[in-house]
């Protein structure tokens, strides 16, 4: 209830804002670009006062195999997503490929801290009650910039509801140990994706832009077929990945891989430091993800 009210609070400040803010290249998708860019401007802002930071340490004081295991222990519970969802969208192969993960990775894993799943060939899925809402032909509506959140839609902002009612760390009791894991898996997610938003920065000529395109792109991708693909976290501290991001956020946008058949896996990227790789997040709950500037990592 204090977070909820927290993000009303914030949300009514931005609206304050949205009125400065103004638009020169109208899209249709984000018919509301102004409020949009200042909530943009504000999560970003807090994110480089607060959680840099806070990750930084993080990612100082804690050795990488240590942050290996926190970033597969997350993935696991990602998988619970990952089934739960493909089972919505009857993409039954997918959804036998990720109880084969959660099972052998909670069982020989040690709860999930190590991954034994993607060495034996199971893919990583990406989905989430968005992604489910889209392939049942809700339309996604206007772009839309959360408070601390970061991108959504509107479809997949209603998605949040079924997303918190998947997560089973919301059931967690008593509830001190699951704000604890939320901050732990904030914090760590932040830490993985230091590099990524650092290129992000420095090569983008519009980061809002970009990262509103990128989401869009990413969100159809999975909508259309992609969700059954391979989804690990890219190695941005690796000399090419790093390469390819930079050439793609200066203006040189990569084609999105072609949309596979049901069930196939589509090409991604290796891993960070050996950890099995994190799905994109459901929007609105506390999981690994992507994060970009003008969102904060509460998505897978």
């Amino acid at each position: 209830m204090t977070r909820f009210r927290t993000s009303v609070v914030l949300a009514a400040g931005a609206m304050t804002l949205a009125g400065c803010a103004t638009v020169t290249n109208p899209n249709a998708a984000d018919p509301i670009e102004g409020f949009n860019r200042s909530m943009y401007t504000f999560n970003d802002t807090l994110d480089k006062a607060v959680l840099v930071p806070v990750a930084k340490g993080y990612r100082y004081a804690v050795p990488d195999p240590a942050r290996d295991m926190v970033t597969n222990f997350f993935s696991n519970v990602g998988d619970v997503y990952n089934f739960a969802n493909n089972l919505l969208q009857l993409e039954i192969t997918a959804a036998a490929q990720d109880l084969m993960r959660l099972t052998i990775n909670t069982f020989f894993g040690v709860g999930g801290l190590f991954d034994f799943a993607t060495p034996a060939g199971l893919p990583k899925h990406s989905q989430d009650f968005g992604v489910t809402l889209g392939k049942w032909g809700l339309p996604d509506g206007p772009y839309l910039v959360l408070p601390l959140l970061g991108p959504s839609t509107v479809r997949d902002t209603v998605g949040m509801a079924g997303n918190m009612v998947i997560d089973p760390t919301s059931y967690i009791r008593p509830d001190w140990v699951s704000y604890s894991l939320f901050g732990v898996r904030l914090v760590n997610t932040r830490a993985n994706l230091l590099d990524a938003s650092s290129l992000l920065e420095a090569a983008a000529l519009d980061p809002y832009s970009f990262t509103r395109d990128a989401y869009l792109a990413r969100r159809k991708y999975l909508i259309n077929g992609g969700a059954s693909g391979d989804a690990t976290l890219p190695n941005y501290e690796d000399e090419g990945d790093a390469a390819g991001a930079a050439g793609a956020a200066g203006g040189k946008q990569q084609p999105m891989p072609a949309t596979p058949a049901s069930g196939a896996s589509a090409p991604a990227p290796a891993p960070a430091s050996g950890a099995q790789g994190e799905s994109e997040v459901p929007q609105g709950s506390p999981v690994p993800g992507k994060l970009v500037p003008g969102g904060l990592p509460f998505h897978r």
